[in-house]
C-alpha cells in the first residue's frame, strides 16, 4: 500500500491513544444537561474501573480511526492531485488553491463515512457506561446482535455532514497556519520545522472543533439517548424504554436551544479544544515525519 495510507493509520492511531480520555471528558460534558441525558453516569465504579475508564472506549476509535485516517488522506490526497495534477509532493502543498484543499478535504470526510459513524456510535455508547459493562466490544456486540448492519449506522447522516464540513476546515486550517509560518523563508518548499507543524497541527484541530461543535452536540446526544437500545426494534421507531421517546436530530437540536440557548450547542468545547490541539498537533507531526522518512527510504 502507498506511503500515505501507512502514515496516516500509524499516526491517526496514536493522536486517539492520547487525546482518549480527553475525548471520554467531552462526550461526557456533551451528553449532559438535558432531559435526554443517558443514564449511568452518577453509578458508583471501582478503581480498577476508574483505571480502566481512562481508555473506556478507545479500542474503536483506535483500531477504526486509524483506517478511517488513512481513508482521509488517501482521499483527500488523490482528490487534490486530481484538481491540481501540479502536486509532486502531498505533504507540499504551497501555491494549491486553498478552495480546492477546502474541497479535496470534504470529499474525504465523506469518504471516511463507512468507518466514522459505527466507530462514533460504539464509541461514544462505551464512554458513558461505568458499570464494567462499557467495553467497545461488549457495545458493538450488542448492537450487532439486535440491530445488525443498519443499527451500526444510527445517526449515520449527521456524522457524514459533520465529517465533510469539519475536514474540509481541517486541511484548509492545516495548509493556511503552515504557510504563515513559512512565510518567513524564502523558499515556501524549505521542510517545516517540528514547531511549525505542531503548532499548524494544533490550529487545524481547534478550528475544526470550533466550526463543526454544535453538530457534534447534537450528534452525541442522538447516538447516547438512553430510549436507542440495541434490542428494540427500529431505528425510528416511536416506542420508548421506560416511557422515553427515541428523539430526532431536529428534536434534540430543538430541546439543546429551548434548554440552553447557544451554549447548550458548545457544552465541553474547551475540553474538547485542548483535545483537539493536542492530538492534531501530535497527529500532523506523525504523518509528516512518517511521509519523510518513506520518501528518504525510497
Amino acid at each position: 500500500m502507498s506511503s500515505d495510507f501507512w502514515a496516516s493509520y500509524a499516526s491517526g492511531a496514536f493522536g486517539i491513544l492520547i487525546g482518549n480520555r480527553l475525548d471520554v471528558l467531552k462526550v461526557r460534558a456533551q451528553a449532559s444537561g438535558g432531559s435526554t441525558t443517558p443514564v449511568g453516569l452518577s453509578e458508583p465504579a471501582t478503581k480498577f474501573q476508574q483505571f480502566t475508564g481512562l481508555f473506556r472506549g478507545a479500542a474503536a476509535p483506535i483500531l477504526g480511526y486509524g483506517a478511517l485516517n488513512s481513508i482521509l488522506f488517501v482521499t483527500f490526497n488523490r482528490s487534490l492531485i486530481w484538481m491540481d495534477p501540479s502536486i509532486f509532493d502531498y505533504t507540499k502543498l504551497a501555491g494549491v488553491d486553498l478552495g480546492k484543499i477546502w474541497a479535496a478535504g470534504a470529499f474525504g470526510g465523506l469518504a471516511t463515512f463507512v468507518v466514522s459513524a459505527p466507530s462514533e456510535l460504539i464509541k461514544c455508547r462505551a464512554q458513558l457506561v461505568v458499570d464494567g459493562q462499557g467495553s467497545s466490544f461488549g457495545v458493538f456486540k450488542e448492537i450487532w446482535r439486535h440491530r445488525g448492519i443498519k443499527g451500526m449506522y444510527y445517526g449515520g447522516t449527521i456524522t457524514a455532514i459533520r465529517d465533510a464540513v469539519g475536514y474540509g476546515w481541517y486541511f484548509w486550517s492545516y495548509e493556511l497556519s503552515k504557510r504563515l509560518l513559512l512565510s518567513r523563508q524564502p523558499d515556501p518548499f524549505l521542510p517545516p520545522t517540528a514547531a511549525d507543524v505542531l503548532i499548524s497541527g494544533g490550529i487545524a484541530g481547534v478550528i475544526t472543533w470550533v466550526s463543526i461543535y454544535p453538530l457534534d452536540i447534537v450528534k452525541t446526544r442522538l447516538q447516547t439517548q438512553p430510549a436507542w437500545q440495541p434490542e428494540r426494534q427500529g431505528l425510528l421507531a416511536t416506542g420508548c424504554a421506560n416511557t422515553r421517546q427515541v428523539h430526532t436530530s431536529v428534536e434534540l437540536a430543538r430541546e439543546i436551544w429551548q434548554n440552553s440557548g447557544i451554549a447548550g450547542f458548545y457544552r465541553g468545547i474547551g475540553v474538547c479544544s485542548l483535545r483537539a490541539f493536542i492530538v492534531n498537533a501530535v497527529q500532523w507531526y506523525a504523518y509528516e515525519k512518517i511521509m519523510d522518512l518513506f520518501a528518504k527510504s525510497g
